[in-house]
């Protein structure tokens, strides 16, 4: 045997087989050095932590860093840091926008590869990865592993500020901006942002009226699908969340946090300009409107705008009519349930709302809020026209007609129009003979307090100022 056929025989002989079978079986020593694979006699490289191997001591170096925690690549953009450069130049798409794997089937760009392979089993439809324990599929192998621990139990990835556990990475970087206040998904449109990419498109719908879920009992629409869920409940009477404190149960998520804060008192939620504060960060985000004077709802019947979102679907059914929730004691009708829980009050004369200051008792707590406002002074409606200040928006709301001339309140007798809906009642009375004020003194009735005013300045011999 030459000297050539001699030295490949003792690189196969000196190569770890895998299998613990000699390499000689597998070659007969007539190959030339070309049909020989490449990292034949190369010497295998051992993570002495976890016992990995690898064919080349630079990978081996670069596996180290998942146990030491090494990130040597750094973004001098964001100055975020990878424990590998693969990670790092693909993380740089993110600043340079470059996408260059492109869907042949509907032209969507992505910026790493493994994200086009994963986004064309929507189109083909492939789940190649199956949970062994309830045969769910997935189309990558990220989702299957997190759905694995449904059933383990298992969440590995715990926050450093609030200890708080989470099945899967991406749940605890959502988590961690509840600490952060990070949100970086801003809306296009008004500027708005959210820490969540499914919230900004939910929001998006707010602009473009787009209602994608639809009730299958009354056809009514919704933008978002938890909200189609707890309309549901208007119509199975379900209500699954319950008051741990008192035993009240709701339909709807959002009324069992807000009943809860009756009994805690906590608001923790603080408005920077006033320093109002809130049991709620929606309500909070609502308050600040006062101030902003933003209103991103707007009908589109009439092209009236609102602040708050629950406004315009109240506003909605002065067009439609509709008034969904009944009264079980006088079957009377109302638009909106708040409007009904405080009418039940008329009939179970309960008055939860309580002032602090002189026990005074309220059955709404905007009733309450105002009441409030008298040993405050505050009054944090505000004309943009003329800088005058109210402690209510219905307040500020009738002041802004002396500016616009606005007289939405019409009489149906003789068509006259009035500012203010208690001015066009007082006139009503001119049509319909009633005089409900009294004079104590010697029994003659008027229309309106004022004339009785006037009217006792006989009794009195007061006479007003000219």
């Amino acid at each position: 045997m030459n000297i050539r056929k001699k030295n490949i025989r003792k690189i196969m002989e000196n190569k770890l087989c895998v299998d613990n079978i000699k390499c000689e079986s597998q070659f007969d020593g007539n190959e030339s050095l070309d049909e020989i694979p490449k990292d034949i006699g190369k010497p295998l490289y051992f993570c002495d932590i976890c016992g990995k191997s690898f064919s080349q001591k630079g990978n081996l170096n670069t596996h180290k860093y998942i146990h030491t925690g090494q990130k040597p690549y750094h973004c001098d953009i964001c100055g975020k840091s990878f424990s590998q450069k693969g990670n790092f130049n693909i993380h740089k798409y993110i600043h340079t926008g470059e996408k260059p794997y492109h869907c042949d089937v509907c032209g969507k760009s992505f910026s790493q590869k493994g994200s086009l392979t994963i986004h064309k089993r929507i189109h083909t439809g492939e789940k190649p990865y199956r949970c062994d324990i309830c045969d769910k599929s997935f189309s990558e192998t990220g989702g299957l592993t997190i759905h694995k621990r449904i059933h383990t139990g298992d969440k590995p990835y715990h926050c450093d500020i609030c200890d708080k556990s989470f099945s899967g990475h991406g749940n605890l970087a959502i988590h961690k901006r509840i600490h952060t206040g990070e949100r970086p998904y801003p809306c296009d449109i008004c500027g708005k942002s959210f820490s969540q990419k499914e919230s900004l498109i939910i929001h998006k719908h707010i602009h473009t009226g787009e209602k994608p879920f639809l009730c299958d009992i009354c056809g009514k629409s919704f933008s978002q699908r938890n909200s189609l869920t707890e309309h549901k409940h208007i119509h199975t009477g379900e209500k699954p969340y319950d008051c741990n404190i008192c035993g009240k149960s709701f339909s709807v998520g959002s009324h069992l946090i807000r009943h809860k804060s009756i009994h805690t008192g906590e608001k923790p939620f603080h408005c920077d300009v006033c320093g109002k504060s809130f049991s709620q960060n929606g309500i909070l985000t609502t308050h600040k409107r006062i101030h902003t004077g933003e209103k991103p709802y707007r009908c589109e019947i009439c092209g009236k705008y609102f602040s708050h979102k629950g406004n315009l679907t109240t506003h909605k059914r002065i067009h439609s009519g509709e008034k969904p929730h009944q009264c079980d004691t006088s079957e009377q009708p109302f638009p909106e349930n708040d409007n009904l829980t405080i009418h039940v009050y008329i009939h179970t004369e309960e008055k939860p709302y309580h002032c602090d200051v002189n026990d005074k008792s309220f059955s709404r707590t905007d009733n309450l809020t105002m009441h409030k406002r008298l040993y405050t002074g505050d009054k944090p409606y505000h004309c943009d026209i003329c800088g005058k200040s109210f402690s209510g928006s219905s307040g500020l709301t009738r002041h802004k007609r002396i500016h616009t001339e606005e007289r939405p309140h019409h009489c149906d007798i003789c068509d006259k129009s009035f500012s203010q809906v208690d001015h066009l009642a007082t006139h009503k009375l001119i049509h319909t003979g009633e005089k409900p004020h009294h004079c104590g003194t010697c029994g003659e009735s008027f229309p309106q307090i004022g004339l009785l005013t006037k009217h006792r300045l006989i009794h009195t011999e007061d006479k007003p100022c000219d």
